[in-house]
């Protein structure tokens, strides 16, 4: 009885200095305060795909845009489609989580996500789109690291200006050119909805070419937005 209460003990103390040892290992997200990022890891990851598939001319497109010239109608688009808790959680939404629990274990795997806007900038930013467990702990200290330091607009212009929108597509500005031969500022409700769509797998669902899938999340996604006024 001793010994198995001391193994796991041990096993506990093993598990919570590893967790302190990828904390301390942590990338340093405070120069994002004021510094936009040039490259993610998702980036170099499909590039790396790219090479490994022989595809000597692809590129990534990407072109940086300040919050004030991101469309409103994308940036609430993307928050009710994506996270609509967005203003009121600490980076983790808690409510989602249960929920999300509750779904798998009922189907026995995992088919739903829990993920906020936070948890992808930092999954997009620094790590992979594996679902190893400890990639998922790295994740969820990245995620507090970053509310931590950044403002909830700040999130939302880092995230909107990098994440994954197409094959070779990152960002918004990038994605508006690609999909719609115009700025970012001037999308539409209707253009923003498919946009914020997409979001979902965005080298599967082109918002030029929307699929009946993409379609009918972009009709969700404008009903959930008809209620409220621009802001």
């Amino acid at each position: 009885m001793k010994r198995g209460f001391r193994a796991l003990a041990a096993l506990g103390a093993a598990g919570f200095a590893y967790i302190g040892y990828i904390y301390l290992t942590l990338p340093d997200v405070r120069s994002l305060a004021t510094a936009n990022p040039t490259a993610t890891a998702f980036m170099q990851l499909r590039i790396d795909e790219a090479r490994a598939a022989g595809r000597a001319k692809f590129s990534i497109r990407h072109r940086w845009v300040p919050y004030s010239q991101i469309s409103p109608n994308l940036r609430r688009a993307v928050i009710v489609t994506e996270d609509a808790g967005f203003y009121d959680h600490d980076g983790i939404d808690m409510n989602e989580i249960k929920a999300s629990f509750e779904k798998n274990w009922e189907e026995g795997q995992f088919l739903r996500g829990a993920s906020t806007i936070t948890q992808q900038l930092a999954k997009n930013l620094y790590l992979s789109p594996s679902r190893n467990p400890m990639r998922k702990v790295k994740e969820l200290l990245i995620t507090r690291r970053l509310e931590a330091a950044l403002t909830k607009r700040r999130i939302l212009e880092i995230y909107l200006n990098m994440i994954e929108w197409g094959d070779g597509i990152f960002g918004c500005e990038a994605a508006s050119r690609a999909y719609f031969g115009k700025a970012c500022a001037s999308l539409s409700a209707e253009e923003a909805a498919l946009m914020a769509g997409a979001i979902i797998n965005p080298r599967e669902h082109s918002p030029a070419k929307p699929t009946k899938r993409l379609l009918r999340r972009q009709q969700i996604i404008l009903k959930r937005l008809a209620p409220k006024a621009e802001s």
